[in-house]
């Protein structure tokens, strides 16, 4: 007779009440379920994280140690954590940035002597430090926002388009594999370079146009030969993709078999919602990765804070194996160098030097705290499918969070676990042996 399944641990965040752990449902099977898994496996997991920015560690700076250090243990810790594992920096400056700069802002610099990375010293590499200390398997992706303004037309950080001359892409390539080369030398390694930050933007803050054609000739004519020449480890990603067209981007790049060689997974983020699924349908095997979350207006209400499950549940279902959160950290009301506002994991108030965790924190720990990279993804049905996404992790274990979005309370019977209450508008994360 097969041991009935029980919940070894129960965790709930209600807006009044964040992250309570709570006393497992007694083991009996009353009534019919509303969700079960289906039978199916799909995408291995990879792992979650966020992005290292400037204003985070500026926010951070402006703290005491033990405030520091609790932050940083809240997100990468061994214990009561997140326990990131995968996180984002970009190369040159993001919109989060203190200000304007890139790698080597020496016009025709071809060769990349004067390639420097001594300002992310200042910003970056103590940050990141500071999370492989508590972290020591943690993976590291970059983007570039915007090449060196040399290389772009018209020549400024923000908006614009690279400029399409071999020479210059040779440059450019040998910029993104020096960056790969200097970060190793200061003990870090970049495991995957994604060739272009939102490549549809067209924006105020650091940006560069591309088309999907142009991704696909630069990672095949010059990107792809000159890691391989070097024999970098870093994999090439075609991301972080902004976009819902699938065919002008997917499948404009992945269609031509060298590009395709080259490529090692897709990064979706924001408007690319839609064309996760596609992609996902059309290479099954393909690493998919959902590298940016949506990022509210600096507010973090709860209300956003189910928004972003939302968000999560679907590019979960749609296959991505890792799921990345934008800034971990904040000063109180996310203003960006470049005028508007977002939300983040914690914030610190500048004058107070008050740290919050906010709603969002509770989300994304709600899932990282329990899916081990290595989980798979396993199928579900039932009327809660559509809020709930679950995984067996190695070595066995089943992790299920799923989300009430409603006002009121609701019975959840999973499976042939007896049902359990879930409160007014809360997320649980259950995880059943």
């Amino acid at each position: 007779m097969a041991r009935q399944p029980r919940v070894k641990t129960w965790v709930v965040t209600t807006p009044e009440r964040p992250w309570r752990r709570m006393k497992a449902p007694p083991q009996r099977t009353r009534g019919r379920a509303n969700l079960s898994l289906d039978g199916t496996r799909d995408q291995v997991w990879e792992g979650f994280g966020g992005c290292f920015n400037e204003l985070g560690w500026v926010a951070l700076e402006a703290l005491g140690a033990a405030q520091r250090d609790r932050i940083m243990n809240a997100l990468f810790g061994p214990r009561e954590s997140c326990r990131f594992n995968l996180c984002r920096l970009p190369i040159g400056a993001s919109d989060y940035a203190a200000e304007w700069y890139s790698h080597n802002e020496t016009p025709g610099d071809y060769a990349m002597r004067r390639f420097s990375i001594a300002r992310d010293r200042d910003y970056l590499v103590p940050y990141i430090r500071m999370a492989l200390k508590r972290q020591l398997g943690l993976a590291l992706f970059a983007s570039p926002w915007s090449p060196p303004t040399w290389m772009k037309s018209p020549r400024a950080y923000n908006y614009g388009t690279i400029i399409w001359k071999p020479q210059v892409l040779r440059a450019y390539a040998l910029y993104l594999a020096r960056f790969v080369e200097a970060y190793a030398r200061e003990g870090i390694a970049i495991r995957q370079i994604h060739v272009q930050n939102e490549p549809l933007a067209d924006q105020k803050f650091p940006s560069c146009l591309w088309t999907g054609e142009q991704m696909r000739d630069f990672i095949r004519d010059y990107l792809g030969p000159i890691f391989r020449r070097r024999r970098l480890g870093a994999e090439i990603w075609l991301g972080t993709l902004n976009t819902d067209d699938h065919d002008g981007y997917p499948l404009t790049v992945l269609s031509d078999a060298k590009a395709r060689r080259l490529i090692s997974g897709v990064g979706f983020q924001w408007a690319g919602k839609g064309a996760v699924q596609r992609a996902h349908v059309s290479w099954p095997g393909l690493r998919l990765m959902q590298t940016e979350n949506e990022c509210g207006d600096g507010r973090n209400t709860w209300q956003y804070a189910g928004y972003v499950f939302n968000l999560m549940q679907h590019y979960i279902s749609n296959g991505v194996s890792a799921y990345v959160y934008w800034n971990m950290v904040l000063p109180e009301g996310g203003l960006s160098t470049w005028g508007w506002r977002q939300n983040s994991m914690v914030t610190v108030d500048m004058e107070t030097r008050r740290v919050t965790f906010q709603p969002e924190f509770y989300v994304m720990k709600h899932f990282s705290r329990f899916i081990r990279p290595g989980a798979v993804r396993l199928g579900l049905t039932g009327h809660w499918a559509g809020n709930a996404v679950a995984f067996e992790n190695p070595g066995g274990g089943i992790v299920l969070v799923v989300r009430n979005p409603l006002g009121e309370r609701q019975e959840l019977r999973f499976g042939r676990l007896s049902a359990v209450t879930l409160p007014p508008n809360s997320i649980h994360t259950l995880v059943i042996s």
